[in-house]
């Protein structure tokens, strides 16, 4: 099979899953955006539970919000490009001056290297620079989603 077919076949298993989610199209809308959100931080091991989290704080759709992040992790082999751009927005918000970090060497991709506490202190920038990515990527699909539940239950309603 070709991996565009593959692809496509995930995206409609997905809408489907949205689909048969019982709830109001804000919800779900909403829990896709707080996936969505969730998705794009760095914090790797707790995504999930906090897009879970939030979801049930704001009253929308839990099992959307874990749906989204689920299908969010299909962007893990470019993932390290992600963080890095992530982590230069980052950067550059909190530097005053503002200014670009330095580039990465070769040196600076041993396992060992990142393995320092001392490491750490990329953590802030990457996820300030996230809300870069996560705050426009929740907004845009919680309009889209919201938009495309709507008319698909107008259809419904029409149809029966």
């Amino acid at each position: 099979m070709k991996a565009s077919l593959i692809f496509k076949q995930f995206l409609q298993r997905y809408a489907e899953r949205i689909e048969r989610i019982r709830a109001a199209p804000r919800a779900v809308a909403g829990g896709v955006a707080m996936g969505m959100f969730w998705a794009f931080t760095p914090l790797v091991g707790l995504k999930t539970l906090l897009a879970i989290l939030g979801a049930w704080m704001f009253r929308w759709s839990k099992i959307s919000a874990a749906l989204t992040v689920a299908f969010h992790d299909i962007l893990t082999p470019v993932w390290p490009i992600f963080l890095r751009w992530e982590y230069d927005f980052g950067f550059w918000i909190l530097s005053h001056p503002h200014h670009f970090p330095e580039r990465l060497r070769v040196a600076d991709f041993h396992l060992d290297y990142w393995l320092h506490w001392d490491r750490l202190e990329i953590l802030w920038p990457t996820f300030v620079g996230s809300l870069v990515f996560g705050v426009p990527s929740a907004l845009i699909s919680y309009g889209v989603v919201e938009l495309l539940l709507r008319r698909h239950f107008r259809k419904s309603i029409k149809n029966c």
